[in-house]
């Protein structure tokens, strides 16, 4: 067991290190915290998934804010591309505050509706429409220009939307893993956070975003372990279902707690998974700090 975790740990190590620095003041830095790299390894084992980490089924990020602003990472195949459903609606939503950022794009009562939807309850619909009004190369132009560096596929790919919500065809599959709704969490938890900073969109537009990700309607996977621990949090929450693929990602506040989890994993339990996994990440992040 700890000598599957050294290896997992020193094979995530290689791989970020790999991955260059980003030096936009606020930004989600991929170097990770090694202390905090080391329990989750641990936590995650000790749960029984080494196994699904191993064979890069499972993908899992964690960033744990101090109350001095600090930001510590860790990751367990953190810049893995996977199949990620409705979790890069999400880009679809930051695709749409950038356009209304620059005056590009109105928002209407419409489309707010259209947003909320989207997010809260998952419409599928819904994200299609977002995704005709903010436009289909357009959104992947935003994901992919350095001035966000949402996706890159010289370094490991990132958020990526490329097919409708809808039962047509993918209309331009990711270069990196050939996807047609891809994330890595790294980019997902970098997303996150730089709506706490205001690093990617200005404040107007990241407590936009951030509103539409607020109180989720659906309440499973993260959600649902969220309920079984003790304490009053809120939340802001995006996740995605298709076949064996689940992934989840939140913010989490309250009770003096404050982080940022995500995880993706392919396998017929995931839901059930994602469900426990939470529960061990949030009692990770309690024990954070404590002598």
């Amino acid at each position: 067991m700890i000598a599957a975790s050294v290896i997992l740990l020193l094979a995530t190590a290689a791989h970020a290190a790999t991955t260059p620095d980003y030096h936009r003041p606020g930004d989600l830095a991929p170097p990770q915290d090694e202390q905090l790299e080391a329990a989750l390894g641990k936590t995650l084992c000790a749960a029984g998934y080494c196994p699904l980490l191993a064979d890069d089924s499972l993908a899992v990020a964690l960033v744990i804010m101090d109350s001095d602003g600090d930001a510590h990472l860790a990751m367990a195949n953190g810049h893995r591309m996977m199949y990620a459903a409705s979790l890069p609606k999400v880009a679809i939503l930051f695709g749409a505050m950038v356009e209304a950022q620059s005056g590009v794009l109105t928002i209407d009562p419409a489309l707010e509706d259209d947003l909320q939807r989207m997010i809260r309850v998952s419409c599928n619909p819904c994200a299609t429409r977002v995704l005709e009004r903010v436009g289909r190369e357009r959104l992947l132009d935003i994901l992919m220009d350095s001035q966000y560096d949402l996706y890159d596929e010289t370094r490991s790919g990132g958020l990526w939307v490329g097919k409708d919500y809808a039962k047509r065809g993918a209309y331009r599959r990711d270069p990196v893993a050939k996807l047609s709704h891809g994330a890595t969490v790294y980019q997902v938890a970098r997303l996150y956070y730089s709506l706490e900073n205001h690093s990617l969109l200005n404040k107007t537009y990241s407590e936009r975003m951030l509103n539409a990700m607020k109180d989720p309607a659906i309440a499973h996977k993260f959600v649902a372990g969220l309920k079984e621990v003790d304490g009053d949090f809120e939340l802001w929450r995006k996740s995605g279902t298709w076949k064996n693929f689940h992934a989840d990602s939140v913010i989490v506040k309250g009770e003096g707690l404050h982080y940022i989890a995500v995880a993706m994993v392919e396998n017929p339990a995931g839901e059930v998974i994602l469900r426990d996994l939470i529960q061990h990440l949030h009692r990770l992040v309690q024990a954070h700090g404590e002598p």
